[in-house]
């Protein structure tokens, strides 16, 4: 696993800084669902068997879910899409590949943060620890995942200092 606080310090908040959506409640959300999906460990979803699934990077985003974003999302947002390109090492087209998300953990984490911004509610308050679960169960592992709340809380609670 990487350093949590490396990765907060590191990733999320210089990411989440440069893309002008930063919030203690986003950061701590952020790194929640990192540590939830992947463990800090995984750029590509282990499937059965050892194999690749097809969820990418640090916060297991599917391809799929990727270029929804940019499809229906991010197209209709210049700056924000201009802000998250920003993020990219390197894109052809209209946006960057999905793969971008396995070796570039800035891009995974605005992807991430775009994702639960196109959500309707509010962000929990930061100090809401089961509000930041079941925001992350209803909008980023979806009511069909495998995820729980509180599976969430056992695997992140202390890193997020509550």
């Amino acid at each position: 696993m990487l350093s949590i606080t490396q990765f907060r310090d590191l990733i999320i908040r210089p990411t989440l800084l440069r893309i002008d959506l930063h919030s203690p409640a986003a950061e701590k959300l952020l790194l929640g669902t990192a540590i939830a999906e992947s463990d800090l460990r995984y750029v590509r979803q282990v499937a059965n068997g050892g194999h690749f699934g097809p969820a990418r990077g640090f916060f297991q985003m599917e391809p799929a879910t990727h270029d929804d974003i940019w499809a229906n999302y991010l197209r209709y947002k210049a700056s924000l899409g201009n802000r998250v390109r920003r993020t990219s090492s390197y894109f052809s087209g209209v946006h960057p590949d999905a793969d971008e998300m396995i070796a570039n953990a800035a891009y995974a984490c605005a992807m991430a943060r775009v994702h639960y911004l196109r959500r309707p509610e509010a962000l929990p308050h930061e100090d809401d620890l089961w509000g930041i679960a079941c925001y992350w169960k209803q909008w980023f592992n979806t009511p069909l995942g495998a995820g729980t709340p509180e599976k969430f809380i056992a695997r992140i609670g202390d890193a997020l200092d509550f």
